[in-house]
């Protein structure tokens, strides 16, 4: 028998998820994340898993794992000190930066700059100069960069990067220089812009690449550590990372580029959705992934989430493929205060995390949350974890009172006003995925998950307009599911600027072809035979002199017969025009070529659940009270485990279940469909 295992880490809980490939049966678990070594949980929950259910570490085939190691690396500013070498006269890249400064108009007198990754005293110059047409200028001069080197030995750097002008054309260079570095510093990993990033644009491309030695080490180290300990366990299969734009790499690839594992843990949401939406008949739909800590949201039009060719995690930009996700300082463990300057109440982004984590969970927690909220409106009526977990209601409701207190208000305005603020931040998250994009979220679904997700997604489908809002089946591990069913990538990169009609549909052609074999070639390699690949390639286009570039999908067969050209023009202008409403009758150029390479996609079934009369009355586990609208109301609870397709619940209700619980609202209904999922609409 063939399973995989999928497992995400989340701020709050690591989800866990074991599917059987031939008839897509699955077994869940949900343990507390150990912040201080997340491959504690990881190896403790995938062994109580298997337990559980009878199975042993050899009949794991595929351990497929999101991450949020590199962006917690980042966000906790515990990346290591890197050592940098760039050509000779510009060794202040990094501090004059680019001209932007995030806020207002006056944000530049208030916005603190970020220290560089690379310090300027740990930067260090290449005499050589490569020119922008790829013909050596001047030399590299070995001895006088091996004099420079001798600076870094002082400084305590742990990782070096290599970042050369125009190297992106001609790597000749860069290729010395990192053979030399490796000579002196033998125990440092070295990493080169033009295996990372081969494009123009030298602060971007230095960037990305500073950044991947910085988060180089701790992945490294956390990669090695698991590997062997799955090893341990008896585990013979194959353990794969998710990459920040969904698709999959292996160990090897992820110590070597780790920089593409900063939105990995988000990435696991959106695959799960783009799965769940494949099977119930879908194809546009807004993500809501609430978790513990924060929320992630994101589009996903005609079945594809949205890509963006930059990640950002906090302050660091990097130009690096990623699924277009927002995430807000939202979650289940978010606190509600009430600044004394203000007087208005707030939630997060400060969370109360898996340690103590609310009150209500009887950790320790002193500080009113989310969670807290909930329990008091008695929309969490049942404990977590199908029970395992009971939750304190009194507790709850003295920490609340606190917030009541400071507003001069009863306790259960107070619960609901945190509920409120908090829905209306995933709210204004959601716009930016939608609106500004130039969607109107009223033609698309929403799905909520994660572990609060489902409490919430009904009241933010109310305020998107976005119907049915859906909730799959194991709602909270969903971003493990994701991480299950989602297939390999690779992906190559090249620069080619040229005007539309400086080049020819051959000429790109050529090119494209070719960096589709190099993909192919090394997917290859990472165990995926050549049958089983899709090729696919983008190109980054604008109008002649702009700033930035819109990326788009390109069809190598529409090159090789001629109309390649005319066709990604056509298709230039419209997206510019539903991006920003206007087109300019200037000359088109190419900026980027891009190759990637997929592996086969899971073949997973979507098992279908038996078909019921309509009549939810067998799942009802009691009736019970909730605070909604102003006033308490008559509400029942349901055990998702016995509902059927085709049964109906009138809100207000309560759907639970192991790893989530779902709100119904007043004058919404919920139905279930085949596959099992719960679609929320307004009543007629």
């Amino acid at each position: 028998m063939s399973y995989r295992l999928g497992v995400d880490v989340g701020g709050t809980f690591t989800d866990l998820l074991i599917i059987h490939d031939e008839t897509g049966e699955t077994y869940q678990a949900k343990v507390p994340t150990t912040p201080h070594d997340p491959a504690i949980a990881v190896i403790e929950g995938a062994k109580k898993l298997c337990t559980a259910h009878g199975l042993k570490a050899t009949d794991i085939d595929l351990f497929l794992h999101g991450t949020t190691i590199a962006t917690n690396t980042i966000l906790e500013g515990k990346g290591c000190r890197v050592g940098l070498i760039v050509t000779e006269g510009f060794r202040q890249v990094l501090q004059v930066a680019r001209a932007f400064v995030p806020g207002g108009l006056a944000g530049w007198i208030i916005w603190p700059k970020p220290e560089p990754l690379a310090p300027l005293e740990c930067t260090v110059e290449a005499p050589e100069r490569m020119g922008a047409d790829g013909k050596v200028v001047r030399p590299l001069d070995e001895e006088a960069l091996r004099k420079n080197l001798q600076a870094l030995k002082n400084e305590g750097v742990e990782a070096l990067t290599v970042c050369l002008m125009n190297s992106y054309i001609n790597p000749a260079h860069e290729k010395q220089v990192a053979k030399i570095c490796a000579e002196e510093f033998p125990d440092l990993p070295v990493s080169i812009s033009f295996e990372i990033l081969p494009e123009m644009q030298e602060y971007e491309r230095t960037l990305t690449t500073v950044a991947n030695s910085a988060v180089r080490p701790r992945v490294s180290s956390y990669v090695r550590n698991l590997s062997k300990e799955l090893k341990d366990w008896g585990m013979r299969g194959k353990l794969n990372l998710l990459r920040s734009d969904g698709g999959l790499m292996s160990t090897e690839k992820a110590e070597q580029a780790p920089v593409n594992l900063l939105m990995s843990g988000p990435a696991g949401g959106v695959a799960g959705a783009v799965w769940v939406a494949k099977h119930a008949g879908f194809n546009n739909i807004l993500t809501l992934d609430m978790g513990g800590t924060s929320t992630d949201v994101a589009l996903i039009e005609n079945g594809q989430p949205r890509l963006k060719r930059e990640t950002t995690v906090s302050d660091l930009t990097v130009r690096v493929s990623s699924l277009d996700i927002r995430t807000v300082g939202a979650g289940g463990g978010s606190i509600a205060h009430v600044p004394e300057l203000t007087k208005a109440l707030r939630v997060g982004p400060e969370s109360a995390g898996a340690d103590p984590g609310p009150v209500a969970y009887k950790q320790g927690g002193t500080s009113p949350t989310v969670t807290d909220a909930n329990v008091v409106l008695g929309n969490l009526p049942e404990g977590l974890l199908g029970g395992k977990m009971k939750l304190d209601r009194t507790g709850a409701q003295k920490a609340v009172q606190t917030i009541a207190d400071a507003l001069g208000i009863e306790v259960m305005e107070a619960a609901a006003g945190i509920i409120d603020i908090v829905n209306e931040n995933m709210f204004g998250a959601l716009r930016l995925v939608s609106i500004q994009q130039g969607y109107d979220p009223r033609d698309f679904a929403l799905m909520g998950f994660g572990g609060a997700g489902p409490l919430h997604a009904n009241a933010i489908g109310r305020l998107m307009q976005s119907w049915p809002v859906i909730i799959p089946p194991s709602p909270g591990v969903l971003c493990a599911y994701g991480d299950a069913t989602t297939r390999m990538r690779v992906e190559t990169a090249r620069s080619f600027n040229k005007q539309f009609k400086d080049t020819s549909d051959a000429e790109l052609a050529d090119i494209m072809d070719k960096m589709g074999k190099e993909v192919a070639t090394e997917l290859a390699g990472e165990g995926v035979p050549k049958s089983d690949q899709e090729i696919t390639f983008e190109l980054d286009i604008r109008y002649q002199g702009q700033a930035f570039e819109v990326p788009l999908a390109a069809d190598l067969s529409l090159f090789k017969a001629g109309k390649g050209i005319k066709e990604i023009a056509r298709a230039f202008n419209a997206e510019h025009k539903r991006l920003f409403t206007f087109n300019l009758d200037t000359s088109l150029e190419f900026v980027n070529l891009r190759a990637v390479a997929l592996g086969k996609p899971a073949n997973v079934s979507s098992p279908e659940i038996k078909k019921g009369d309509g009549n939810a009355a067998r799942a009802k586990i009691r009736d019970h009270l909730v605070y909604m609208d102003g006033q308490e109301r008559e509400a029942v609870i349901y055990d998702r485990r016995n509902l059927l397709a085709g049964d109906t619940i009138k809100g207000p209700a309560i759907i639970t279940e192991m790893d989530s619980t779902t709100l119904v609202l007043l004058g919404h209904v919920a139905k279930i469909d085949s596959f099992g999922n719960i679609l929320i609409t307004p009543e007629e």
